[in-house]
């Protein structure tokens, strides 16, 4: 479990991000998927702003976790994309998303990185978050997916979404909650499956 978490820095593109060769997980997600709730809550405390606003995360804004066993990574939040309004969110995550792909899990010094996918388990199957998942596939990187806002679900409700995500995403989706703390002790151990030498894989949906 968890020893510290603190704010690294925000970015304005994957050249400010640190480079101390610590493993890396990035988390992304449509905006207000709640996000910044998670990482509060891995935390356990406020290190995240969170707003009731979408689209407010323009930057990409890294944090340091000490886990336990002296285990140490960072969490990558990327802008969300999927809001439209105004000067949209979606321009962001193209920009800085992509950027961070490119910089950080595709050059030829890749240290440990992977990703978190995170989708709203009311809302399963969007367009925009089966391409966030088609893009993840595309670069066979480590990564998984999960469903957040699950307490806002009555429990058949969850059986069925549940079910509707692992068939969109062709896979195991894990299901928790910022707000109750459901799902964590699963999702810490998720986290430690991608930091192994053996982590998960998203497998490309059917055509």
């Amino acid at each position: 479990m968890i020893v510290s978490a603190e704010f690294v820095t925000s970015g304005a593109s994957a050249a400010d991000l640190p480079r101390d060769g610590a493993p890396e997980i990035a988390l992304v997600g449509r905006s207000n998927v709640g996000k910044s709730s998670l990482i509060n809550k891995l935390a356990g405390r406020s290190i995240a702003r969170t707003s009731a606003t979408p689209g407010k995360t323009r930057l990409i804004n890294v944090y340091r976790v000490e886990a336990s066993a002296g285990r140490t990574f960072y969490l990558v939040d990327l802008p969300g994309y999927g809001y439209a309004r105004g000067t949209g969110s979606a321009e962001s995550f193209q920009t800085l998303a992509h950027a961070y792909a490119a910089s950080r899990w595709q050059d030829a010094d890749a240290r440990a990185r992977s990703a978190l996918l995170l989708v709203d388990a009311r809302h399963p199957g969007l367009e925009n978050d089966l391409a966030a998942y088609d893009w993840l596939a595309s670069l066979a990187c480590p990564a998984a997916v999960v469903a957040t806002k699950i307490d806002k679900l009555s429990r058949a409700e969850r059986r069925r979404a549940t079910a509707e995500l692992e068939t969109a995403f062709n896979g195991p989706v894990l299901a928790v909650s910022a707000a109750s703390g459901e799902g964590l002790k699963d999702l810490w151990q998720l986290i430690d499956r991608l930091l192994s030498k053996h982590p998960p894989r998203l497998t490309p949906r059917q055509a």
